[in-house]
C-alpha cells in the first residue's frame, strides 16, 4: 500500500491541552490518547469529551487521534502507528480489525501503555493490552434483540445493518442478537449461525447488509431495505442512521409513512451513544421503535481512570463494562436499564 499523509489519515482534536497543577508527587502532566476507529463520528466525540474532562481535573491532557472518514482498518493501522511515535503516556484504542493491527502497528509497541475501548482485542491478541473499558457487547446484542422481540413476540423477517465484517464489537453484537432471537448457544469461538426459522425468526440473505460506518451509506441502505418491503425488523449496529434526525426524516419519513398506511411498517431498533430531543421525536413520531443507548463520556472519563491508575502502577480491573439504558415511546412501559 502506498505510504499515507499524516495530514490525510491522521485527524487530531485537541480537546483539552492546559495543564492546571497536578497530583501530588508528579512530576509533569500526563498526555494520553484515544485512538478512535474514526474521529469525526460522534460516538468517538463524546468519549473524548470525557476523557478530556477527567484529564483536565487530574492536570493530564487526553487527545483523539484517527482517520476521518469512513473507517476502515488499513487508516487506523497508519493513524496508530503514528500515534506510538508520539511518546504518550498511554493509549486506548477501540479497534477495527484485530488480527492486522497485531501484525502490524502493534508490533511497534514496545513498552508503551495500550488499553481498549468500545472495541476489544480479539482473545488471541489480548495479551497486547492492559485492560478493556466499555459494554460488554454480546449482552448489548441480546439488549438489541430483547427490543426488537417486544414488537415481534412471534418472530419475524429480520436484516442486520452493520459497518465492517472486521469490527470485534459489531461482530459480537450481531451474535448476541442470533443468540437471543434464536435462543441458540454460542460455538466455542463465541459465534452463532445465521436466523433460519428458529423461534419464528429468519434473516433475509443479502443480511447482514455492511456500510461505510456513516449516516448516508445507511440511509441508502434502509431505502432499498425499506422499498422492498421484505424485513419487518431491522436492527443496526451502530448509531449511524440517526447521527443527524432531521435527516432520517427526511429521507426516510414518507417511505415510513406509505409502509404504515399499508399496515406493515417495520420495527427498527437502533444504538445511540446519547440520546437528544431530536432522536426522541423520532421514537415518539414512531418512525423508530427503540434505542438502547451508553452513555459514550463515561466510556472517556473510566478509559482515562484505567491509563492514569496503570501508570502510577496502581491496580486496575481487566474490563470496565457499562451499562445500556433502553428508550422506548412514552405509550409502552419502560423497564430501568434492561430492555
Amino acid at each position: 500500500m502506498k505510504p499515507l499523509s499524516l495530514a490525510r489519515f491522521l485527524s487530531t482534536v485537541v480537546l483539552f491541552c492546559g495543564v492546571f497543577g497536578s497530583l501530588p508527587g508528579a512530576t509533569e502532566p500526563l498526555q494520553f490518547a484515544l485512538l478512535a476507529k474514526r474521529a469525526d463520528d460522534p460516538f468517538f466525540i463524546g468519549v473524548a469529551e470525557g476523557c478530556a474532562e477527567a484529564a483536565r481535573a487530574q492536570g493530564d491532557t487526553c487527545l483523539l487521534l484517527g482517520p476521518s472518514g469512513s473507517p476502515h482498518f488499513r487508516q487506523q493501522d497508519e493513524a496508530l502507528e503514528q500515534a506510538l511515535e508520539q511518546g504518550f503516556d498511554g493509549i486506548a484504542l477501540s479497534v477495527t480489525h484485530s488480527k492486522w493491527l497485531a501484525d502490524h502497528a502493534l508490533k511497534r509497541l514496545g513498552k508503551t501503555l495500550l488499553i481498549t475501548f468500545d472495541s476489544d482485542l480479539e482473545p488471541g491478541e489480548r495479551h497486547l493490552r492492559r485492560g478493556y473499558v466499555g459494554l460488554d457487547n454480546l449482552a448489548f446484542g441480546r439488549h438489541l434483540a430483547q427490543l426488537a422481540q417486544r414488537f415481534r413476540p412471534h418472530g419475524g423477517k429480520l436484516c442486520i445493518l452493520g459497518a465492517s465484517p472486521q469490527n470485534t464489537n459489531l461482530q459480537e453484537r450481531l451474535h448476541g442478537i442470533r443468540q437471543q432471537l434464536g435462543g441458540v448457544e454460542l460455538s466455542d469461538d463465541g459465534k452463532a449461525e445465521r436466523l433460519n426459522g428458529a423461534n419464528g425468526w429468519s434473516e433475509l440473505k443479502r443480511c447482514p447488509l455492511y456500510g461505510s460506518g456513516d449516516q448516508q451509506s445507511a440511509l441508502r441502505q434502509l431505502t432499498t431495505l425499506l422499498n422492498a418491503n421484505q424485513a419487518d425488523t431491522i436492527i443496526s449496529l451502530g448509531g449511524w442512521p440517526v447521527h443527524e434526525a432531521t435527516e432520517f426524516r427526511r429521507q426516510l419519513g414518507p417511505l415510513l409513512a406509505e409502509l404504515d398506511a399499508k399496515g406493515v411498517p417495520p420495527a427498527i431498533v437502533i444504538p445511540t451513544p446519547r440520546l437528544d430531543g431530536a432522536q426522541r421525536a423520532l421514537l415518539e413520531e414512531g418512525l423508530i421503535q427503540a434505542y438502547l443507548s451508553v452513555e459514550s463520556q463515561e466510556i472517556g472519563r473510566r478509559s482515562y481512570w484505567m491509563m492514569k491508575r496503570l501508570v502510577q502502577g496502581l491496580p486496575v480491573p481487566e474490563q470496565i463494562l457499562l451499562d445500556s439504558h433502553a428508550h422506548l415511546p412514552e405509550a409502552l412501559p419502560h423497564s430501568g436499564s434492561e430492555p
